[in-house]
C-alpha cells in the first residue's frame, strides 16, 4: 500500500447536523470526551453538555448551535484519538466545520474557536432581521451551476454551498424564494428531475447579505484567536479557495472571513482531499457530507455515535 493510500482525510459536518442528545454516548464512556466537554463549558461560561443532551431549544439557534457542534465533534475526534489512536494526516469541513478541522489540526486552540464560533452564531444571526432571508437546496442529477446562476441572475440570490454533483444551497431573499422554484422547474426542471427544498435556518448564510459581518468577525478573529497557528493549518482545506490552506495567517484569517459572503467550495474540498489521502472519515453528530462524496465515486465511512466507530474499528476497553 502507497504512503497516500495509508493516510486518512477527516471531515466534519457544520450546522443542520445537530440533534438533542448528540455526544453523549462519548461523554458517559469516555473520559477525554467528557473533559472536552467541561473545556468548552469552562471557555463559554455555560454548560454545553446540558444544552447538547437536553430538550433545549437553543440549540437550534445559531449562536449556541455552532460551539455545540464543535463542542462535540472534537469530543468525538478526541475519543478516536484515545481508542483507536487515530491520526488523520489531513482535515476538511463543510461551513463551521472548518472550524472543527482546524482545531482537530491543532491549528487552533479549542477554547479560542468555541469562543470565535460562537460569536460568529451572532454575528450570523444579526446580519439580516428575522424572516427576511432563507435558504433552499436545488437537487438535481448532475446539477449545471453555470445555469444556475444564470437562472437565478436578477433575483436577490447567490448560490451558498456546492455541496454535490447534485447539489447545490441557494441563499438570499425569503420573498424571492417562489420566484428561484418557478424558474429553475421551468429551466433545469425541463428534462430531468428537481427538487426545490426550503432548509430550516434562520438566517441567509454564505450569501451577499452576510458582507456586513465580515469586519466585526475580522475584529473577533484577531481578538479572540490570537493562538492561530497558520503552518498547521496547511492540513485544512479550505472552504472558499476549495484547496488546502496556504501557510500565511493574513491568508488564513481572509479565507475565513470570506467564506461568510462566498459559496462553500464543497465538491472542491472532496476533490482536494481525496487526492490527498486513501480513505476518509466523517466525524459528528450528523452525516450528510458522507453522500456527498459519493456522488463523486469517493467512499467515505460516518462516525455519528460511539457504536458505529466500534463497528468499524472494533471495541475497546475504557
Amino acid at each position: 500500500m502507497s504512503g497516500q493510500e495509508q493516510k486518512i482525510a477527516l471531515v466534519f459536518p457544520g450546522q443542520g447536523s445537530q440533534r438533542p442528545g448528540m455526544g453523549k454516548d462519548f461523554f458517559d464512556g469516555i473520559a477525554r470526551s467528557r473533559q472536552s466537554f467541561e473545556e468548552a463549558s469552562e471557555a463559554l461560561g455555560w454548560d454545553v453538555a446540558a444544552l447538547c443532551f437536553g430538550e433545549d431549544e437553543r440549540l437550534n439557534l445559531t449562536a449556541f448551535t455552532q460551539p455545540c457542534i464543535l463542542a462535540t465533534e472534537i469530543a468525538m475526534f478526541r475519543a478516536m484519538e484515545v481508542l483507536y489512536g487515530f491520526a488523520p494526516s489531513c482535515f476538511g469541513g463543510h461551513s463551521l466545520g472548518e472550524f472543527t478541522a482546524l482545531v482537530a489540526a491543532g491549528a487552533l486552540p479549542f477554547p479560542e474557536a468555541l469562543r470565535i464560533v460562537h460569536r460568529r452564531g451572532k454575528l450570523m444571526q444579526e446580519a439580516v432581521p428575522p424572516g427576511e432571508g432563507a435558504m433552499a437546496a436545488v437537487i438535481s442529477e448532475d446539477l449545471n451551476l453555470e445555469t444556475l446562476r444564470d437562472v437565478l441572475g436578477d433575483l436577490p440570490l447567490d448560490v451558498a454551498n456546492i455541496n454535490s454533483a447534485n447539489q447545490a444551497v441557494i441563499s438570499g431573499k425569503a420573498s424571492a424564494m417562489i420566484e428561484a422554484e418557478k424558474r429553475l422547474t421551468e429551466t433545469l426542471g425541463k428534462e430531468k428531475p428537481l427538487r426545490f427544498v426550503t432548509l430550516n435556518v434562520s438566517a441567509p448564510f454564505h450569501s451577499r447579505f452576510m458582507r456586513a459581518i465580515e469586519e466585526p468577525f475580522a475584529e473577533t478573529l484577531a481578538s479572540l484567536g490570537p493562538g492561530l497557528d497558520p503552518g498547521r493549518a496547511t492540513a485544512v482545506t479550505a472552504n472558499f479557495t476549495g484547496g488546502f490552506h496556504t501557510g500565511e495567517k493574513a491568508a488564513v484569517v481572509g479565507s475565513l472571513v470570506s467564506q461568510l459572503s462566498h459559496p462553500v467550495r464543497w465538491t472542491d474540498n472532496m476533490r482536494t482531499l481525496a487526492e490527498a489521502a486513501g480513505s476518509v472519515y466523517e466525524v459528528g453528530p450528523g452525516r450528510p457530507l458522507r453522500d456527498f462524496f459519493k456522488t463523486l465515486g469517493i467512499g467515505c465511512s460516518s462516525i455519528t455515535t460511539l457504536q458505529s466507530a466500534e463497528r468499524l474499528f472494533g471495541g475497546k476497553d475504557r
